[in-house]
C-alpha cells in the first residue's frame, strides 16, 4: 500500500485576455504565451464592443490593441478597471506622443510597441503581473519631456507627507529609456534588478500623474 501524499497542485495559470483585431497579431501572441509555462489564454476579441464582454470573465491581464475596428483601444481601460481587477498592458503599433499619453492617462498599466522581441514581451507580462509598469523607450521619452517641463524642483516635502519629486534614480531610469535601452539593458546599467526598474516606473508613473488627471497630462502636452 502506498502512503505517499499526492503532489500538491502547482499554481493556478494566469488567465489573459487578448483584444487584437488581426488574426495574425493573435496568434503571435499566442506562440509567445507558448514560450512561457502558467500562461492560460481564456478569450480573444477582435473589437471593442466583443473585448467588452471580456470583463465579466474577470482575467488577470489584458493585453489591448489601440487601432480597433470601432474604436482605440484605450477607450475601453476606465471600464476593465471598473469591472474587474485585471491589469491592461497596451501592445500596438502606435508610438506617438499623443496616443502613449492617453493609454497611459487612461490607467492602463504598461505600453509596448508591437515590434519589441517576445522575452521583451514576456519580460512585460511579468512584470505588469507583478505590480509594475512597463514602458516602451517611446513612451519613457514622453515621460522625460514631461519631467523637462516641468515646474522647478520644490524644497522638500515636511515629514510624513508624501513627496512626489522624482528621484536621482527614477531621473537616470527615464534617461536610459530615453535613449533607447530596454528594462534589462537599463537595469545592468543602473545596477539593479528589472523587477527594481518595474517598481522605479511605477512611481514615475505615480509622480506624473501619469495615471490619473488626464486633462493636466494632456494641458502639460499640448504645443
Amino acid at each position: 500500500m502506498n502512503d505517499s501524499a499526492p503532489p500538491a497542485p502547482g499554481p493556478a495559470p494566469v488567465r489573459i485576455a487578448i483584444i487584437e483585431d488581426e488574426p495574425a497579431v493573435r496568434r503571435y501572441f499566442m506562440q509567445i504565451m507558448a514560450m512561457s509555462e502558467g500562461y492560460d489564454v481564456i478569450a480573444m476579441a477582435p473589437d471593442l464592443a466583443t473585448g467588452r464582454g471580456l470583463i465579466a470573465l474577470q482575467p488577470d491581464l489584458f493585453l489591448m490593441d489601440i487601432g480597433l475596428p470601432d474604436g482605440n483601444g484605450y477607450d475601453l481601460v476606465p471600464e476593465i478597471k471598473a469591472g474587474c481587477t485585471a491589469r491592461v498592458l497596451i501592445i500596438s503599433s502606435f508610438g506617438d506622443r499623443e496616443t502613449v499619453v492617453k493609454a497611459l492617462s487612461a490607467g492602463a498599466d504598461g505600453y509596448l510597441l508591437k515590434d519589441s522581441a517576445p522575452q521583451q514581451i514576456l519580460d512585460g507580462i511579468a512584470i505588469t503581473l507583478d505590480g509594475g509598469a512597463p514602458v516602451s523607450p517611446a513612451a519613457a521619452v514622453y515621460l522625460l519631456d514631461l519631467l523637462r517641463g516641468s515646474a522647478p524642483a520644490a524644497p522638500a516635502a515636511p515629514a510624513g507627507e508624501a513627496d512626489d519629486r522624482l528621484t536621482q534614480r527614477e531621473t537616470e531610469l527615464l534617461r536610459a529609456f530615453a535613449e533607447g535601452k530596454s528594462y534589462k539593458e537599463a537595469a545592468r546599467v543602473l545596477g539593479i534588478s528589472p523587477h527594481t526598474v518595474g517598481t522605479h516606473v511605477k512611481a514615475i508613473y505615480r509622480k506624473l500623474e501619469v495615471n490619473s488627471r488626464s486633462e493636466a497630462i494632456r494641458e502639460a502636452f499640448r504645443g
